[in-house]
């Protein structure tokens, strides 16, 4: 039975998949954000692209700085590379997980009094 005060949402069967689903993309932006972020310190402090760490970390970091790499140019030196693509990168994938996030939740039920009350609330 509904309720006055939009609680019944909460218990929507669509609420916890729906939860999982931004955890999810969270999960796997800071995941992604880790790698774009090593990316950039190792070559903002010069590391050594035959070492293995290195090398392992640009090897899975190539296919997402990629669409990125020839946007702005390299910034170097005396061996230190500023990578302003990686940054780049790091928003853009940051941007697009947010905007699947709200999508995500766009799909919760909402009760018919709390969609009233949002849209109250964006009208202002």
């Amino acid at each position: 039975m509904p309720t006055s005060n939009g609680m019944d949402s909460y218990n929507s069967p669509s609420t916890k998949p729906l939860y999982r689903g931004t955890q999810i993309v969270w999960y796997i932006l800071g995941l992604l954000e880790a790698v774009l972020a090593f990316r950039f310190l190792l070559k903002l402090f010069g590391a050594n692209p035959a070492a293995g760490f290195t090398g392992f970390i640009y090897g899975i970091s190539q296919p997402f700085a990629a669409p990125f790499l020839n946007v702005f140019k390299i910034t170097r030196v005396e061996g230190s590379i500023f990578e302003w693509t990686t940054v780049l990168a790091m928003l853009v994938y940051w941007l697009i997980a947010m905007g699947i996030a709200k999508l995500l939740v766009m799909g919760k039920t909402v009760s018919t009094p709390e969609a009233a009350v949002k849209l109250e609330n964006q009208d202002k």
